[in-house]
Formats: C-alpha cells, structure tokens, sequence
C-alpha cells in the first residue's frame, strides 16, 4: 500500500471539503431574509435552503473530521488498523473509502 499517494489524495481530499465547508458556513447574502414565515415567499424557501445547506455543513464536517484522523494514521504509521478492534483493516476496503478508520465489523456495529 503506496500511504504517500493515500496522503496525497486524502490531503486533495482535505482541500476540497474545506472549500465546501467554507461555502455552506458562509453568513447569508446581505439583505436576504431567512425566516420561517407563513406564507410562501415570507422568506420560507431561503430558510429551508440555510437547513439543508448546515446539514450539509454537519456531513461535510464529519467527512473532513474522517480525512483529519486518516492522515494522522498515515503519520504516526497507524493507517489500515482498525481504531475500534485494532485489526488489520482489508486494503480493498481502504482502496474504496480511504478516509476509514474502522474495519467493516466495527463500522457496522456504530
């Protein structure tokens, strides 16, 4: 398992999700009104668009968060055990989620 190109992705990886983040936590436009009216276009639709835009703040948190912990693991020599069991995590599970810290058992039972 070549970890140095792991890194380098989960790093690119990193970058991308930052700049997401970035964008859904940015504060609302100047003048926009969120607020949860009565009507339709009492700024209902620009405050259900600000609840989806922080769940995917939330998600994309947590992704980041996984890409943190992954290339920490890659750092201390850690990378492909399991922080659960402490198991040898298969490379083809690591091929398709590269951020993973845990085994599919162990990712399974959270």
């Amino acid at each position: 398992m070549d970890t140095a190109a792991i890194a380098k992705e989960l790093a690119a990886r990193r970058n991308a999700l930052q700049a997401d983040l970035d964008r859904f936590i940015a504060p609302p436009e100047p003048g926009a009104t969120v607020g949860f009216g009565k009507r339709i276009g009492d700024g209902t639709t620009e405050a259900v668009e600000r609840l989806n835009t922080t769940a995917m703040a939330r998600s994309v948190t947590k992704s980041l968060a996984d890409v943190d912990r992954a290339l920490a693991k890659i750092a201390d020599g850690s990378y492909g055990v399991c922080d659960t069991c402490g198991d040898v995590i298969p490379d083809n599970r690591l091929e398709a989620l590269p951020a993973t810290s845990q085994c599919v058992r162990c990712s399974s039972a959270t």
